[in-house]
């Protein structure tokens, strides 16, 4: 047994609460570390210290006067607590807000469309869309029309004369 394993069973080794088999292992670690030995010799001499002291009786009115303290005090409720009241609410909730995120996270499904008698050239135009937008705010772009016109191959340049 490590020095680790049994530093968090030493309490239940000194009351007597470890199984056999857990007392023998403890046993057998103490007889070859000294560190562990001094430290649960330790422990007992403080538990043996405590147990000296005498214990003392609450007055026959504590409990009664506990009791009403605790009676007292304010209930603190936190934002969370009407999920507690209502599971079915909470669990409605859920499904409504992945049925939500589901369908708008899907993507478009432009083939069922097509499939389903629904016009191929619609589905197509459905698909262009966004370049027909870009076209529309490029065609009407002002700095476009500083440039100068098109030369057409009848006209003559200006290199030409």
């Amino acid at each position: 047994m490590s020095c680790s394993r049994m530093e968090t069973r030493l309490l239940g080794y000194i009351d007597g609460r470890l199984k056999e088999k857990e007392q023998r292992e403890m046993e057998k670690h103490l007889a070859a570390c000294p560190a562990c030995t001094v430290r649960v010799n330790e422990f007992r001499s403080v538990s043996s210290l405590l147990d000296e002291l005498p214990q003392i009786e609450p007055s026959a009115a504590f409990d009664i006067r506990v009791r009403a303290r605790i009676a007292a005090e304010p209930v603190k409720q936190d934002w969370w607590s009407w999920l507690g009241a209502a599971p079915r609410v909470l669990v409605a909730a859920s499904i409504l807000l992945l049925a939500t995120v589901w369908v708008g996270h899907r993507p478009a499904d432009n083939t069922n469309m097509a499939r389903s008698g629904g016009d191929e050239t619609q589905v197509l135009q459905d698909q262009d869309l966004p370049v027909l937008e870009n076209y529309d705010v490029l065609a009407n772009f002002e700095p476009l029309t500083e440039l100068p016109q098109p030369v057409s191959a009848d006209e003559p340049t200006e290199q030409d004369m």
